[in-house]
């Protein structure tokens, strides 16, 4: 059973935060539990976001993280993207498109900009890639995504009565919590404090279960946030299609750059997989409760391909 656990985390998480999430929904004694625990997991969601970046940079060496062209090339077609997801948005808004066509190029948008999962360098090495070569692009795409979340949200949603610049600052903010704090806190442990840094260190998968645990409260808020939106059924359906389109696309161009680099593993996790956990909570918190949806969607999608290809990769190596 623990070995079966241990090889299935990730679908196995998505399964327990949803059948949780019905029962506390739709089981008449846990309502009053329910109204307790649902803001509990909001708070929660963005502090288990926090805690395995954390444990992540915890691990690193400092002194062999290089940057590779992989990684720039990975964080340049990122912000290309972005910036023509982000003129499509604009352009159909000016035009008069309807609110349901911004919603789900939002959910595109939130599945393109979020930075890189903070369990890719555990699933690297899981299957075989070079784990200081993916942390390094980890910490790269957390700081990028740090900066770049908070300069392109307030130009979709602008706040109330703020500018785009106090809009900036506060989102910024936050992103510095949850994505600069961890890398600063990880590099004081690294140093400075031996005790904690071998404990984690001991543990090798901490960092993976961490981030099962974020799976199982954004299955849970996911399909909450699809129960509870008031879209017709089709608008779910088509941001279900496009952020697997996303998914697809990002992963086989992740694969087109990993082969020019020779660094296809690496390459993949960099493009394809998203810090999803935080993707959904800053959707929710500054776009439209439907684009994280689509991060939410995105979630099950990414993780498929993953627990697919380590369960091939697992076989190869029986």
């Amino acid at each position: 059973m623990r070995q079966f656990l241990k090889n299935w985390t990730l679908p196995v998480a998505i399964v327990v935060g949803s059948v949780l999430y019905l029962l506390f929904a739709y089981v008449p004694p846990l309502e009053p539990a329910a109204q307790v625990l649902g803001p509990v997991c909001e708070t929660i969601l963005p502090l288990s976001v926090f805690a395995t970046l954390f444990v992540t940079f915890s691990k690193v060496d400092f002194h062999l993280m290089r940057l590779c062209r992989w990684h720039l090339a990975i964080v340049f077609l990122q912000l290309v993207l972005v910036g023509l997801t982000v003129a499509a948005i604009l352009a159909l808004e000016d035009a008069g498109a309807g609110q349901s066509v911004k919603w789900m190029l939002e959910a595109v948008l939130v599945c393109i900009i979020a930075p890189c999962a903070t369990a890719a360098p555990v699933v690297t090495a899981k299957l075989g890639g070079d784990i200081t070569q993916m942390t390094t692009f980890t910490l790269l795409s957390s700081l990028v995504g740090a900066v770049l979340i908070p300069a392109v949200f307030p130009l979709l949603e602008p706040a109330t009565g703020a500018t785009f610049l106090s809009a900036f600052l506060v989102i910024l903010r936050k992103m510095a919590v949850i994505l600069v704090l961890p890398l600063a806190m990880g590099y004081i442990v690294r140093h400075w404090v031996e005790p904690v840094r071998r404990y984690i260190a001991s543990r090798s998968d901490l960092g993976f279960y961490c981030w099962g645990f974020s799976l199982s409260i954004t299955a849970g808020v996911t399909l909450r946030n699809i129960l509870q939106s008031d879209s017709g059924s089709m608008v779910l359906l088509y941001i279900a299609l496009l952020t697997l389109l996303t998914s697809i696309f990002q992963y086989v161009v992740g694969n087109i750059i990993g082969s020019h680099y020779r660094v296809k593993c690496c390459a993949v996790q960099g493009m394809f997989q998203k810090n999803t956990a935080l993707a959904i909570w800053v959707a929710w918190l500054y776009l439209s409760p439907l684009s994280s949806v689509g991060a939410g969607c995105y979630v099950l999608w990414q993780n498929l391909i993953n627990s697919y290809e380590l369960w091939q990769h697992r076989r190869k190596n029986v």
